[in-house]
This record gives structure tokens, C-alpha cells and sequence, in this order.
């Protein structure tokens, strides 16, 4: 009987102190604890940017910007339904690319560009007076006019997009370069043919 009764309190020693010893394991800040989870991979992509890839959003939001202006000139001087249906493209197109960028900017601290003002600073910008001789044309004139300065504006465009894929380092970033130089060179060709059909 002496036997069963040392042999129990044992066994019950034995628990006790396994008990605590699982209630130590689970005590907050031990090294038990697991480990804190991994940056997102959109945390991460914003913290992977360089000056070019801000300097390339910046710069591209207010080109994109002035040919959206560009673009809605068209439906109220134009007489054309392909130059009409590229413009339509365009702005469809370039209006979620600068949303895009402005998040971009706002995740990397990045100044924002001034929209209101921006001229021939960039590659292919069009200059105040180009816009408005463009502003006072109609029919073929305005087509003609039109589809020069957009060539322009996206060759500019171009070599701005394949800075950033020389430069850049954020992924996200070089993915749009890499669509806008797709997206605007399939453009220029499509805007030469109408030009030669004019």
C-alpha cells in the first residue's frame, strides 16, 4: 500500500512539472513563440524603387496627362472613325496608367508632378502653342495635326519607358515601361497608316 501511494505521488510530481513546463512554452515574448510574418509582396514592391523609377513616374504622369487632353479634343473636330476609336483607346488606356503611377508615388513618398503648367519638359511634350493651333483646327486639318503631335508624344513616351527599364529597379514599375513601349509603338505604326490614308 506504501508503495502505491509513493509511486502516485510520483507520477503526480511528474505531471505538475510537465505542466509547467508546456505553460512556459507558450508564454508571450518567449523564444518559443513563433515568428512574425513576411512583408507583403505589394509592401515589398513599393520598398523596391530606386530615383529613376520615381523620377519615370513622376514625369509620366502629366506626359500621359497632356495626351489624354490631347485625346478628348478629338470627338468635337474629328470626322474620322479610326482617328476617333484610337483616341477612345488612348484614353482608356492612360488614365488608369497615371492612377496607377500616383499610387506608386504615394507609397514611395515620391513628390507628386504638378499637372497644371507642364510643357516641353519632357520627350515629345506638346508646347502651349502647339495645343492651341491644335485646339482652332477641324476635319482633315485637325486629323493631320492631331496624329503628328501624337506620334510625337508617344515616341517621346517610348524612350522615356525604355529609361526605365535601363534604370529602374522596381518590378512593377518596368512592367508598365515595358507596356507602354508595346501599347504606344503598335499606336505609332497605326497612327503612320492613317496618316498616309489622309
Amino acid at each position: 500500500m506504501r508503495k502505491n501511494i509513493i509511486i502516485s505521488g510520483i507520477a503526480l510530481t511528474s505531471a505538475v512539472l510537465l505542466g509547467a513546463c508546456s505553460s512556459n512554452d507558450s508564454t508571450p515574448g518567449t523564444d518559443h513563440s513563433s515568428p512574425a510574418p513576411a512583408p507583403s509582396p505589394s509592401a515589398l514592391a513599393a520598398a523596391d524603387h530606386n530615383t529613376e523609377d520615381a523620377t519615370f513616374a513622376q514625369q509620366m504622369v502629366p506626359h500621359h496627362s497632356q495626351a489624354l487632353d490631347m485625346a478628348k479634343l478629338v470627338p468635337s473636330r474629328s470626322t474620322n472613325p479610326k482617328v476617333i476609336d484610337l483616341a477612345s483607346r488612348i484614353e482608356r488606356a492612360q488614365g488608369p496608367e497615371i492612377r496607377q503611377m500616383q499610387s506608386w508615388l504615394t507609397a514611395w513618398g515620391a513628390d507628386m508632378p504638378g499637372m497644371p503648367g507642364m510643357n516641353g519638359s519632357m520627350p515629345g511634350m506638346m508646347s502651349g502653342t502647339d495645343l492651341t493651333k491644335l485646339e482652332g483646327a477641324e476635319g482633315t486639318e485637325f486629323d493631320k495635326m492631331w496624329l503628328d503631335m501624337m506620334i510625337r508624344h508617344h515616341q517621346g513616351a517610348v524612350d522615356m519607358a525604355k529609361a526605365e527599364l535601363s534604370t529602374g529597379s522596381n518590378v512593377d514599375a518596368k512592367a508598365l515601361a515595358q507596356k507602354i513601349i508595346d501599347a504606344q509603338e503598335a499606336e505609332i505604326t497605326e497612327m503612320q497608316e492613317l496618316l498616309t490614308q489622309s
